[in-house]
């Protein structure tokens, strides 16, 4: 990715652009019923400092607003493909960022498939995986990559690798071999996708959430299923995304930490 000269303030719609372009978000129109993209702000406001978070919700936009940010960026949005009445607690959300005078730009499945930005992209480069490409179809999409380890490492040493917090409600399924050779990676509410991974035959699978019909599917066909979170395995490509944009256009980042432990 080309680096990006601008001189401070820039125009939060010239931003949006940008990122848009970054993220690759018009190749999602059709099969991601989030509304990537700008979601709230007005396009003429200049922004110098940016928030990330992995929610869209009334704490995430507090916090912003206290920490001075001009727009928050964030993993999951506020609009999910059907129309919502400004009302209630819809309304105290979006209350909260105009009278704070920040923007919200949401990236959905984008941020999960982009090849370097990505949730996947960036725990298959935390594993430190070789001969890595996409996996993981969802609406006709491949939102996930998969790899090869350079060496065989057990599930708590991947857990381990990956930096992620665990808690009571992570769960792995230790079906197949004790030390894994080869992962498939889909981030958040993927535990289907574990039936891709068997088909490949791949020693591990590692996704966000559980799910009580893949277990003994997963005894059966005795492959690893390591279940680490929706929030903490999309925290990466937010976090790499906030990095980009420190580096690349030389505004103030923050990231808001906001863990569900699920």
């Amino acid at each position: 990715m080309a680096a990006f000269n601008y001189n401070n303030p820039m125009k939060l719609g010239q931003l949006s652009k940008e990122l848009e372009k970054l993220l690759s978000i018009d190749e999602f129109r059709d099969c991601d019923v989030s509304l990537n993209g700008l979601q709230v702000g007005d396009e003429n406001a200049e922004v110098k400092k940016v928030a990330f978070a992995v929610d869209a919700c009334l704490q995430s936009f507090r916090k912003t607003v206290e920490a001075g940010a001009d727009l928050l960026f964030v993993h999951h949005g506020l609009f999910w493909g059907s129309p919502i009445a400004v009302t209630g607690a819809h309304y105290q959300r979006i209350k909260t960022l105009i009278d704070g005078k920040a923007g919200l730009f949401a990236c959905h499945l984008p941020l999960d498939a982009h090849p370097e930005l990505g949730n996947n992209a960036q725990m298959a480069l935390k594993l430190g995986l070789k001969d890595v490409e996409p996996f993981g179809v969802y609406h006709g999409k491949k939102i996930g990559y998969m790899g090869v380890l350079e060496k065989e490492m057990s599930c708590d040493e991947i857990v381990m690798a990956l930096g992620i917090r665990t808690n009571e409600h992570n769960c792995i399924i230790r079906a197949g071999k004790d030390r894994v050779r080869t992962v498939g990676i889909v981030s958040g509410g993927a535990a289907e996708d574990v039936y891709q991974a068997m088909e490949l035959g791949l020693d591990a699978y590692i996704t966000g959430e559980s799910s009580h019909q893949t277990y003994h599917p997963c005894l059966e066909g005795r492959i690893n299923m390591l279940s680490l979170g929706h929030y903490e395995t999309e925290t990466f490509g937010v976090k790499a995304v906030m990095e980009y944009m420190k580096s690349h256009y030389g505004l103030e980042v923050c990231f808001v930490d906001i863990p569900t432990t699920l």
